[in-house]
């Protein structure tokens, strides 16, 4: 059996066609072609990425969310959150990265891309329970890796080490409790101990 492989320019090309002023940015590299479009073309650049005949990408093979906030360089608009979906063409062998911010930093939110593809559903869930990024139209959106009584998200940067609360068995009352963090954040340095004739050396 052959398998063949459209080249990072023709995919390019491709995607061009494709979402023509959709897009704000795109590039090529390592090999994979990134584009970056606005919240408001975000689901019809996902559809004709799916639909064009000259994409075909059928699968979503992932979704997770950036923040951005630490980043040097920042984002292009000075957005804080992004969404970046990572798609895949079967019956083309050719993949591509698509990109969104969300337009409000204090209330991250996006479109869903269930309709689009279904996989979106518990991708969207844990950009959602990292990030607090909510999507729009999700029929299910909860936490789906932190508890439910999480407090925050944990893949913002602004999120403290420790957290901020901390839960415990309580024997008394048979279950699980919050209490404030007890944890006092501190540095550990290692201290390395060598015998004098370790390993045979003076």
């Amino acid at each position: 059996m052959t398998t063949f492989s459209v080249s990072p320019d023709a995919t390019l090309h491709a995607v061009k066609v494709a979402l023509g002023e959709k897009i704000k940015s795109i590039s090529v590299a390592l090999g994979e072609v990134t584009v970056l479009v606005s919240a408001e073309d975000y689901v019809d650049s996902a559809n004709a990425l799916k639909d064009d005949p000259a994409c075909k990408f059928e699968q979503l093979m992932d979704l997770c969310g950036v923040d951005y906030s630490e980043y040097l360089d920042g984002s292009p608009d000075g957005l804080r959150f992004c969404v970046v979906c990572h798609l895949l063409s079967v019956s083309l062998n050719q993949r591509v990265r698509l990109k969104v911010f969300a337009t409000d930093d204090f209330a991250p939110m996006l479109p869903t891309l269930i309709d689009v593809w279904s996989a979106a559903n518990w991708f969207e869930r844990e950009a959602f329970d990292l990030f607090g990024i909510v999507f729009d139209g999700h029929t299910d959106l909860r936490r789906i890796l932190t508890d439910y009584g999480f407090v925050g998200h944990p893949f913002r940067k602004d999120f403290p080490r420790t957290g901020h609360v901390e839960m415990r068995f309580d024997a008394e009352l048979g279950r699980i409790i919050y209490q404030p963090i007890t944890i006092e954040d501190r540095e550990i340095t290692p201290r390395i101990i060598r015998e004098s004739n370790y390993g045979g050396l003076q």
